[in-house]
């Protein structure tokens, strides 16, 4: 275990070990005052039946590799749900969750033919395939244009969690902003435990950290969620207020590619504002976000 793993795992495990109360944790209520918020070591180690030794060297990132049945017990204890439980798991490197995929190189942008086809059979669907990263790796003419100016950045800097910090658009775009950017930094979060080493990763990350304070403070409070599906609420420029909901499905044979496919029940507002999507290349010229070099497709 590197420094870098070792660190993340100390993190991760005092954050949450914050957060879980000795009462949360079945254990006797105490009189006075706590200096310590959530749970102490010593009361992680007593619970998950190891030493405080153990523990300690576990938090410091000097015990290397600890055992699947030891990561258990430290997720149960620390109350952790099925995605932070996963996150520890390859935190630690326990054999039965590691990753099989090399994380220290740059993945690939290519998509296979098949993968690109989906895309329009999805249509009217608004649809587009992120990386690991969450970079923007080809999306539909109504992907592309569910998120109003992203178009007019170079390829490689199309990225949605640099576009829900960083572009002016996103505020007034994302009806639930404040969700959408702590669900975005939750999943780099896991993203980055998955591929510690992961130099695409890295650089969004260490890019958000220095240019949002409010990415920051997020990052700082080391939430891991992975997001499969749920619900979004725009105010776009072109079609006004709707709310579709996404469903997030892994592209088989990749390093974390996913594809992301919006949709709204037929016959309803929701939906017919998701058709006026096609629409949007005229809004944007009214207001003045067009960039006439954009393409009006597949953003490939």
């Amino acid at each position: 275990m590197d420094t870098d793993e070792a660190s993340g795992l100390g993190e991760f495990l005092r954050t949450r070990r914050a957060k879980v109360t000795p009462e949360q944790a079945g254990l006797p209520g105490t009189t006075g005052r706590r200096r310590t918020t959530g749970l102490r070591r010593e009361e992680v180690a007593l619970l998950a039946g190891v030493s405080i030794e153990y523990y300690r060297r576990l938090e410091q990132g000097k015990q290397h590799r600890p055992g699947p049945a030891v990561v258990e017990a430290v997720a149960r204890v620390l109350r952790l749900d099925e995605d932070e439980r996963r996150h520890l798991f390859e935190l630690a490197r326990a054999p039965r969750e590691s990753s099989a995929a090399d994380p220290g190189t740059a993945p690939s942008r290519a998509l296979r033919p098949d993968v690109l086809r989906m895309l329009d059979i999805v249509d009217p669907c608004p649809a587009y395939v992120l990386g690991r990263a969450n970079d923007l790796l080809a999306a539909n003419p109504r992907g592309l244009r569910l998120l109003p100016g992203i178009e007019a950045w170079p390829q490689p800097r199309r990225n949605t969690a640099r576009y829900t910090f960083l572009h002016p658009a996103a505020r007034t775009l994302y009806g639930n902003w404040e969700d959408v950017a702590a669900d975005t930094v939750a999943h780099l979060r896991a993203a980055a435990g998955r591929y510690p080493e992961a130099p695409d990763i890295t650089a969004v990350v260490g890019e958000l950290v220095v240019k949002s304070e409010e990415f920051a403070a997020l990052w700082q409070r080391y939430e891991v969620r992975s997001r499969t599906n749920g619900r979004k609420h725009f105010t776009h420029p072109a079609t006004g207020t709707m709310t579709l909901s996404y469903e997030a499905y892994e592209v088989a044979r990749t390093e974390g590619h996913r594809l992301i496919v919006y949709q709204a029940e037929p016959g309803t507002p929701d939906h017919d504002a998701m058709l006026l999507l096609a629409h949007a290349d005229a809004a944007a010229a009214r207001d003045g976000t067009a960039d006439p070099s954009s393409p009006r497709a597949h953003s490939r």
